[in-house]
This record gives structure tokens, sequence and C-alpha cells, in this order.
């Protein structure tokens, strides 16, 4: 193709923009309140995604060590029960607290009270595993728990199962949401461009009857579907970025310190702003494809 008449089809894809306002206005109208929900409902599942896995990975098994009399052969048990513990497949962390450090935080947790405690120390030293894969944690209690020298071990049976379980189902649900919602979203600004070029199917006929080339008539109306889906993602990503960019701001600083973190701004509105104006583009052009296809069998 010349680039003559490329420079033609673009010229031509602005012109029919302008030239038919209110279709125009129509479509990027659809083209930006569909595209502002995903953007709105892709930020919120990504942040709750990140909230479960931010639960799941602050799941951890505490393992209470035998008490040994002797300090040589209990500092030689805990040595290897930690070696073992590190050698398991399934393991990413282990941490040694010592019982001291257990009566500290209980301490801290509970008041002064519990220092009466500090001349004759109830507690035990304990070690904090962390499963590679929190889903698994059920799996490597088992495991510890069968080696030497461990007298328990709590991970909060029952209830973690339950946790992973609801958390799963969310992030499906979650899922399926997500891609209802694209569909939605194609279906919709689709339709809207189809509507407007059914309202053209005029123009085309003529051009084929003057000996236009499919290619010819199609190539046009596929910029002009670019260009609403261009057109239609720039209000949603300003509204995403300056609502999410508050938001974080406000809520930051509230969080810190807690379990659950916010995604950070970046590189989060890059990815979501991407897939807004990849989206947008796509939806339009695919679109306009589709529709002006049924008018070029004359």
């Amino acid at each position: 193709m010349k680039g003559r008449t490329i420079k033609r089809h673009f010229r031509e894809s602005f012109k029919t923009l302008s030239r038919n306002g209110w279709m125009t206005f129509a479509s990027i109208s659809a083209v930006t309140v569909t595209l502002l929900l995903v953007g709105v409902f892709t930020i919120i599942m990504m942040n709750l995604n990140k909230v479960a896995d931010d639960i799941e990975n602050d799941v951890e098994i505490k393992v209470l060590i035998d008490i040994i009399d002797d300090p040589n052969q209990a500092k030689q048990a805990e040595d290897k029960l930690i070696s073992e513990i590190k050698n398991l497949p399934d393991v990413k962390e282990v941490q040694y607290s010592s019982k001291e450090n257990e009566l500290n935080l209980l301490i801290e947790d509970f008041g002064d009270d519990l220092s009466l405690f500090e001349q004759s120390n109830p507690l035990r030293n304990v070690l904090y595993v962390k499963a590679t894969d929190p889903q698994q944690t059920a799996k490597v209690a088992k495991k510890i728990d069968d080696l030497e020298n461990t007298y328990e071990v709590v991970y909060g049976e029952g209830k973690v199962e339950k946790l992973f379980s609801f958390l799963n189902t969310s992030r499906n649900v979650g899922l399926v949401l997500i891609v209802g919602l694209l569909f939605t979203a194609i279906f919709l600004i689709s339709n809207t461009i189809r509507i407007t070029i059914i309202a053209r199917k005029d123009e085309i006929e003529i051009m084929k009857l003057v000996g236009a080339t499919n290619s010819f008539v199609r190539i046009p109306f596929v910029l002009e579907g670019m260009w609403l889906g261009v057109l239609g993602s720039i209000l949603p990503i300003a509204v995403v970025s300056i609502v999410y960019y508050n938001v974080f701001n406000v809520l930051q600083p509230r969080l810190h310190g807690e379990l659950v973190q916010l995604l950070d701004v970046t590189p989060l509105l890059y990815q979501v702003n991407a897939l807004i104006l990849v989206l947008g583009i796509f939806i339009g052009i695919w679109g306009s494809f589709m529709s002006v296809r049924k008018f070029l069998k004359i």
C-alpha cells in the first residue's frame, strides 16, 4: 500500500469522527463507561488478591521443642531439629525463638503481670516455620510432627483449611467476574460501533459499487474504531489514576505496619492503564472490522 493511500485512510478516519459527531460521542461514551468499570474492578480485585496473598504468607507453623535438662544435649537436639526441618522440601523459612523471648512477647501483649514468670519460665523454646506454598502448611506440619524432639506442632488446624478454601473461592469468583465484565465490555462497545457503521451502510455500498476494494473500504473504519478506543480510554485512565493515587496516599499511612497492605501506585497503575488502553484499542478495531465485514459482500 502506497504512503499516499495510508495518509488518505488516516485523514478520512479523522474526518469521519468529526462528521458523525453524535454517533462518535455515543461510541466514545460507551467505551469510556465500560472501560472505567473494567479499570476500577481490576484494581479492586488485584488489591483483594494481594490481601489474600498477605494473609496466606502470614500463616506459620509453631513448633514447641521438647525440654531437655542437659544444656549440651538440648542444644544438639535443637540444632538437629532445625537442620531436619530446613531440609524438608516444602519449607521456606525457619526462625528460632527462645523461651525468654516468648515470655517477653507475652508480656508485651498481655501486660506486666506475666513478668512474675521471669524467675521460673514455664514456656518452651519455639521454632516458627513457613511453608514455601502456604497451601501446603498442613502437610508440612504433619512432617514436622513426625520428627524427634517436637513437643507440639501448632498451625491452626481446621481454621487454616477453611481460610485457604475461602481465599481460593474468592479468587475464583473474582476471576469469573473480571472475565464476565470483559466480555460484557466487548459486547457493549462492539454493538455501539456496529450501530455507527450500520448508519453509514449506504456510504460503504457506494464505495463498493464504484470499484473500491474491500481493504480500501475497511481500513478507514478500522482506524476509526481504533481512535474511538483510544479516546474512550483517556477518561478511564485519568479517573483510575487520580482516584487510586489519592486513596493510596490516604489509606497507606494508616495501614503502615498492618498485615493488610495496598498495592503500590507503581507499577499497578502502569499495568491497569496499559490494560485499559489495549482493551479499548482492541475492542474498537475488532468491533469495526467485524461490523463492516457484512456490508462488503455486494
